[in-house]
């Protein structure tokens, strides 16, 4: 309970309550608003809690899966606290512009990723060091132009397991691509917004940047969380896997013993036996050949 007094303190200092004028609210948000004071709609910061501890557990579970968390951010105001965010639990992130079927057309996209990383890789190496300055400097401006927009996106392979938008109104075409690929929506919702448009919506000003850093900080922590519990998890079954492979070659070892000394054992008494089994046969050959018999008949005879 103190937790919850010491963060919401520090949500309404730093002005995550303060929603818009009331002429520009959406009514499906009126059980977010505590109340309007001089024209504006104050959020309920009780809400604001409940909303973010919500999206924590859930994103710091799709962490822990090893799934991407995608954010986006392309307001002026959220661009700096968001790509510092991201980069911090390294997930991919848009801040930049959103491209029109970045999800949805995903293949194309990374072909255009493919291409900002082969010039890059291109200029590094050497080359293209007979081409023309002109030439070198356009692949240049190509590249950064490149990288700009689809930066934060370089090292994904696949489509991301969830979005986390600020500003769900201003990120409209992501949020309609995320909902046509069933991506789970995580996202900051101020009075203006339809809330029911993300599954896990959070109620807060997403014009500030203090409330903007506020959230986005909290729930990268709770990733962070996330991704060092799947690190523990994975320590642990390596761990047990090699005192396992450890065990078994201690039995494999100790059975291999065992079947030299049975081998051992059993092969003695064998070979004796096959050898008092020769002896006989061989004197009975001798005693029973045809010159002895004639030998003893000569000497019967005598």
């Amino acid at each position: 309970m103190e937790n919850n007094t010491s963060l919401q303190q520090q949500l309404l200092e730093a002005g995550v309550h303060f929603g818009h004028l009331k002429k520009k609210w959406n009514p499906k948000m009126l059980p977010y608003i505590f109340a309007e004071k001089k024209g504006i709609h104050i959020i309920d910061l009780n809400k604001t809690v409940e909303g973010m501890q919500e999206a924590a557990a859930a994103l710091k579970s799709i962490a822990k899966s090893g799934k991407k968390i995608m954010f986006v951010a392309t307001k002026k105001q959220a661009k700096e606290i968001v790509t510092e965010a991201a980069k911090r639990v390294n997930m991919p992130f848009v801040t930049e512009r959103w491209l029109g079927g970045m999800l949805t057309n995903f293949n194309t996209v990374r072909k255009s990723v493919k291409k900002m990383q082969s010039i890059e890789k291109m200029l590094n190496d050497g080359t293209l060091d007979s081409i023309t300055k002109k030439e070198r400097l356009t692949l240049t401006r190509d590249k950064e132009k490149m990288e700009k927009v689809l930066g934060g996106i370089a090292q994904i392979s696949r489509i991301p397991a969830a979005l986390f938008l600020v500003d769900i109104g201003h990120e409209h075409i992501a949020l309609s691509e995320a909902k046509r690929l069933n991506i789970t929506t995580f996202g900051m919702v101020d009075t203006n917004c339809d809330p029911n448009k993300v599954e896990f919506s959070i109620p807060a000003n997403d014009d500030a940047t203090k409330s903007i850093a506020i959230v986005t900080n909290y729930i990268v922590a709770a990733i962070a969380e996330g991704l060092s519990e799947r690190q523990a998890e994975k320590a642990e079954e390596a761990e047990e896997s090699t005192e396992e492979r450890n065990a078994d070659a201690i039995k494999f070892d100790v059975n291999t013993d065992d079947e030299r000394e049975r081998r051992r054992g059993g092969g003695a008494p064998a070979g004796g036996k096959g050898r008092g089994a020769a002896g006989p046969q061989k004197r009975r050959i001798v005693s029973s050949g045809p010159g002895s018999s004639r030998a003893g008949g000569q000497g019967g005879r005598r």
